[in-house]
């Protein structure tokens, strides 16, 4: 039997939380079929106006927390009951905004990573059941964030989430130079964070696993590990449900290990994702002079001196179906998909109650 994961005053009956994906792969049906089925649904705020009715080309900034509250909205009418959230980088110029837009849609979970959340507990001082989970990938960026909080907010994390840079998908907070050396021990930092919790401040909160977690074994082992939960999101791509366009889940379904890679991205940090086209993205803002008109991150290398590509112009082609231009973010084992299932079907084949996953528990 799987236990529930308890995230500040919500409680999960998996342990699961299916990972943000930003600029419309996590909206709100996936968000929405992934709380129905027992997880912990995000909606993704990066990028959220594009491709919606409230996004006219010139409103970008004006109409992202618009969207946002819109597919919150359509997450509650799937799943009524479940354990809605939303994924806020801290990297977006328009954090803030967007994180104060969650809390008033009813948001009950917000994880924050691209950067320190800092300043979080100021923002939803005035909603205190909204559970906060931020994203480190090591022990010293939860000690920083834990001191802080507490110093200035007397507030502490629900719950974290520790991203194994190696694995993760998207944007990484890591170092190009110190992904993929074998150094990283993904749960000596999860047994590590959960420790320093529990020695400094005598607090017990979940610590979840993030990167690379793809099927029931990868579950068990996080467990058995020391993790309280797992954050999982590229195996939600490939399902019935996810908001992406089709031609966005057949590049999941057509790609090869060696496809994966990483990339530097225009926000200065390191992304893994397909990397068959990345030609294509870099020339088609080349080929059509493009320019930064959104403003959408606060440092992007792009909007500076035109280096690199538009990050998230590039994301928003994927998600429609280009994806000979588009950006196509994804985790090291992307590779593996190889059939379009609903989200149902994969709890089922997770989270199934049968003696052979009891034993595996038990052991």
């Amino acid at each position: 039997m799987f236990k529930p994961l308890r995230i500040g005053k919500h409680e999960a009956r998996y342990p699961l939380i299916q990972g943000g994906m930003g600029v419309r792969i996590s909206a709100g049906s996936l968000a929405g079929h992934v709380a129905k089925c027992g997880g912990v649904g995000l909606v993704a705020s990066p990028g959220i106006t594009l491709n919606s009715e409230f996004f006219d080309g010139k409103n970008y900034l004006k109409t992202n927390c618009v969207a946002l509250k819109d597919e919150i909205r359509k997450a509650y009418e799937i799943a009524p009951d479940g354990i809605i959230g939303v994924n806020v980088m801290v990297a977006l110029s328009d954090f803030e905004e967007l994180v104060v837009a969650a809390v008033e849609a009813g948001a009950k979970v917000l994880v924050c990573g691209a950067g320190l959340p800092m300043t979080l507990p100021g923002l939803t001082a005035h909603a205190p059941d909204v559970a906060l989970v931020p994203i480190v990938s090591s022990v010293r960026a939860a000690q920083l964030i834990a001191k802080k909080w507490d110093k200035t907010y007397n507030r502490f994390p629900d719950a974290v989430v520790v991203e194994d840079p190696d694995t993760a998908g998207g944007h990484l907070g890591e170092k190009m130079e110190n992904i993929g050396t074998g150094e990283y021990d993904q749960y000596e930092t999860v047994r590590g964070v959960k420790e320093f919790f529990r020695s400094e401040y005598g607090l017990d909160i979940p610590i979840i696993a993030a990167g690379g977690i793809w099927d029931r074994a990868d579950v068990l082992h996080a467990l058995a590990e020391g993790a309280d939960g797992v954050q999982m999101a590229s195996r939600f791509v490939t399902t019935v449900e996810c908001d992406a366009d089709d031609a966005f889940k057949q590049a999941y379904l057509d790609c090869k290990k060696e496809d994966i890679g990483l990339i530097m991205s225009p926000a200065g940090l390191p992304g893994r994702a397909i990397l068959t086209n990345q030609e294509g993205i870099v020339s088609y803002d080349r080929d059509h002079s493009s320019v930064c008109s959104y403003g959408c991150l606060k440092k992007c290398s792009y909007k500076e001196s035109g280096e690199r590509f538009c990050i998230v112009k590039s994301l928003d082609r994927a998600q429609r179906g280009e994806v000979d231009s588009g950006l196509i973010f994804c985790g090291t084992n992307a590779w593996k998909a190889t059939r379009i299932e609903t989200v149902q079907e994969i709890f089922d084949e997770i989270f199934a109650e049968t003696g052979a996953v009891a034993e595996d528990q038990a052991a």
